[in-house]
């Protein structure tokens, strides 16, 4: 007989990449003060995005979810939020156009502050250091005060995603996401760019058409899906005392949701069937995600979907692909040939960023954009090939005019080029260029698919 599920339930369970704090009481204390906050999100959007990731499932829209490795306290602020909203308002236009489909928007943001590290230690300068562990566990600095996990932090990573999903959502419902400007979307430094020039053109499309719809009566003023949109927000639930003092029981259905996001996922490190997350996410109603990484087997995976969608809802459960461009072809067939097999309901997403790290000859952490390419050209055509659903795509983006990942057509950055504007808090991210080629690339998949 199954246990009986509560948010705090999963504390009965082992757990892995978790901070240790030296002060409890101080932890229980936050803890409390955050239980007592209101929900940053609410459950009938959650159940809205459920039902937008079950016509995803189903091959009528497509998911497009991206944004930071990690969020930043330091770099928090108005432009960086508007510029990651353009950049995929931008890509959700070049696929909605070429592939006839709704995009599903859902951003890493507001909430992705928690990161997960291959070790509890790293080395700075010959010395070693607590690992980083995202901001709302502890500091970046190379000090031994400051990789001390601080309970506090909790409560600023709360009131930063409050005020995140404010101005996100004041820009999806303000105007800002009107078609109407679709050739304000284009970022200042990419506008004398061959790609930017590219978006220009298809801008001017998306123009003539709404000027041909406004004659026939179809404006902004009768149809709000000409000037809004909805962002979601989406983060990896790795603290789980944050996770569940967001936690609340919807008033309606009487459902546990955790309202610190519309939906959350799992990543490939802590994703163990008898662990703490998997016991946790199998008790909310939230769309929810987990990481697919290459040592998953087969039956392991059913197992895993067993515990998270054991009724088969479609929108439930996404499953985000990231096993590296050199793996992905001999490793992801057997495992969608089985799911697929099964008629277990699935969103299957591709990540491309996480099996490509690599390190430059100048010791930056990067990403090469042909390796990333080729991931996602595999994904598409190892879907096609079984007749399967191709639903969507998970990036580490921004809308900065960073230098992290090399390579790509568009701006064609070096291995020398990675010291010019590196900012990432952890891992490297594509930028807007890449992000937008990437987009065209996947447009054209789509094209051709219909």
């Amino acid at each position: 007989m199954e246990k009986l599920w509560t948010p705090d339930s999963w504390r009965d369970f082992p757990i892995k990449q978790q901070p240790t704090y030296e002060d409890k009481k101080k932890l229980k204390k936050v803890e409390k003060e955050l239980a007592s906050y209101p929900p940053l999100i609410f459950a009938e959007e959650a159940r809205r995005l459920k039902s937008s990731l079950a016509d995803v499932a189903n091959g009528k829209a497509f998911l497009l979810q991206g944004g930071d490795c990690a969020e930043s306290f330091n770099a928090f602020n108005a432009q960086n939020i508007k510029s990651l909203f353009q950049v995929m308002m931008q890509m959700a236009v070049i696929m909605t156009f070429s592939g006839g489909k709704p995009v599903v928007k859902v951003g890493r943001i507001a909430g992705q502050f928690a990161k997960p590290r291959s070790s509890d230690t790293e080395m700075i300068d010959g010395v070693e250091f607590p690992s980083y562990r995202g901001d709302i566990v502890n500091d970046i600095d190379a000090d031994f005060n400051a990789r001390k996990p601080n309970p506090k932090k909790l409560l600023k990573a709360y009131n930063q995603s409050a005020a995140t999903l404010n101005l996100l959502r004041a820009f999806a419902r303000g105007g800002m996401a009107d078609l109407h400007k679709v050739h304000k979307w284009n970022l200042t430094y990419m506008k004398d760019h061959t790609l930017g020039e590219k978006y220009e053109e298809l801008a001017t499309k998306i123009s003539d058409a709404l000027k041909f719809m406004e004659s026939c009566g179809i404006t902004s003023q009768n149809t709000p899906q000409l000037s809004e949109t909805v962002l979601y927000t989406s983060h990896e639930a790795l603290l789980l005392n944050y996770e569940e003092a967001l936690t609340r029981k919807d008033s309606l259905t009487g459902d546990w949701y955790d309202c610190s996001a519309h939906m959350l996922w799992i990543g490939d490190r802590t994703r163990g069937l008898e662990d703490a997350h998997i016991e946790y996410f199998r008790g909310i109603k939230n769309p929810i995600g987990c990481k697919v990484g290459p040592s998953m087997g087969e039956d392991e995976l059913i197992r895993l979907i067993d515990a998270l969608n054991p009724q088969n809802e479609a929108g439930r459960l996404n499953l985000i692909v990231r096993m590296g461009a050199s793996k992905v072809a001999d490793i992801y067939p057997k495992l969608l040939a089985r799911v697929e097999k099964e008629g277990r309901k699935i969103v299957w997403s591709c990540d491309p960023m996480h099996g490509n790290v690599e390190k430059a000859s100048n010791g930056y952490k990067t990403r090469d954009f042909a390796n990333i390419l080729s991931e996602v050209k595999q994904f598409f055509q190892i879907h096609k090939a079984q007749g399967s659903v191709a639903g969507g795509i998970h990036l580490e983006m921004t809308g900065q005019d960073v230098t992290e990942c090399t390579g790509s057509t568009s701006c064609n950055i070096t291995t020398e080029d990675l010291t010019s504007r590196y900012h990432t808090q952890c891992d490297p991210r594509l930028n807007a260029d890449q992000a937008l080629e990437l987009a065209f690339m996947i447009a054209d998949t789509m094209k051709e698919a219909r």
